[in-house]
């Protein structure tokens, strides 16, 4: 079985027995799992699995569990979900499927994560005997660059401090999320004295507390809001700029000389030998654009492949491209 190994990665378990499984579906509670069934053999499973790598290191998907199951180790596993191919990936809330994805398609599942996963904060919300408040209060705070715990909503606030400070954001073009606290009395005592501040509305910035509506008004009148709201339209004009700085360029790890993975290597050997010109841009040199460039283009993994301003895809696709006879004339636009 040693095979299996190719299986794994860093943050996501390699479930090997059914106990186990059992259990981590158990103690997710309410919250989404998303189970990998691949087979050491095929090498889009391992592929597809550094794709769930990278999604479990997303921040906004916290609370998702990731794992990987043998699908010929585990058959009766696969048999329950009635699976007759790997990869696939089942998606499970409550120990109940709510959906499932045949195939390597790491831009339908990274959709499919975020569509179940439901960081619109009404999940992390609802009460669980299993997870402690203080997890729920960090969760909530770091489930959106800008969260704003108010009374109400934006559309219907329920107190005047509400009211103001959602309309201040919106005029300042501040993108943020929100949780009414009226919802919860768990959280709404428990963010006093987690954040000590006695009082709401409450704005927290990238995880950190800001503070109040007579905060945002003095940081709105000293120019220092938009100094700390994170800047997501400069971050995008820069990553614009990067696709389009020449016809073909590739987002890899490395350089052409040096690639720091597999996938890279084999894309540039590749690139190589169709012959068109191209540049690359080496992501290991650039957090943000290697964080910012998965969300802009909503594929979680690199190399990443642009033609043109276009995404084209990763290894997986090139490959097909280049069986296909397709590839050349895709360089060339």
């Amino acid at each position: 079985m040693a095979a299996t190994s190719n299986l794994s990665s860093s943050n996501v378990e390699l479930v090997k027995d059914e106990e186990r499984f059992n259990k981590i579906v158990s103690d997710a509670g309410g919250h989404l799992v998303v189970i990998h069934f691949a087979a050491s053999w095929a090498e889009q499973c391992q592929q597809m699995g550094e794709v769930i790598n990278e999604l479990s290191k997303d921040p906004k998907f916290a609370h998702v569990t990731f794992i990987t199951v043998d699908a010929e180790s585990l058959a009766e596993v696969s048999y329950k979900y009635e699976i007759v191919a790997a990869p696939t990936f089942i998606f499970l809330k409550s120990g109940k499927q709510v959906d499932r994805l045949d195939g390597a398609n790491a831009a339908e599942l990274t959709s499919k994560v975020t569509k179940h996963s439901a960081i619109s904060v009404g999940d992390l919300a609802k009460p669980s005997a299993k997870q402690d408040l203080n997890e729920r209060l960090k969760a909530l705070i770091n489930s959106a660059p800008v969260i704003l715990f108010m009374k109400g909503t934006p559309e219907t606030p329920r107190c005047g401090f509400s009211r103001q400070i959602t309309q201040i954001l919106n005029e300042q073009g501040v993108k943020y999320s929100t949780f009414d606290i009226l919802s919860d009395d768990d959280v709404r005592q428990g963010l006093k004295a987690f954040s000590n501040w006695p009082t709401f509305p409450q704005l927290y910035i990238k995880g950190e507390l800001i503070g109040g509506l007579d905060i945002v008004k003095e940081m709105v009148a000293s120019g220092e809001l938009k100094d700390v709201v994170p800047k997501t339209e400069d971050l995008n004009t820069r990553l614009k700029a990067l696709i389009n700085q020449s016809p073909v360029v590739l987002f890899m790890k490395g350089t052409p000389s040096a690639p720091r993975c597999g996938f890279s290597k084999t894309t540039i050997g590749i690139l190589d030998e169709i012959g068109v010109p191209y540049t690359t841009f080496d992501i290991l040199s650039d957090e943000e654009v290697r964080q910012g460039l998965k969300t802009y283009s909503n594929w979680p993994t690199y190399p990443q492949l642009y033609v043109k301003g276009e995404l084209i895809g990763g290894v997986d696709i090139i490959k097909e491209l280049k069986e296909n006879g397709e590839l050349e004339s895709t360089l060339r636009g």
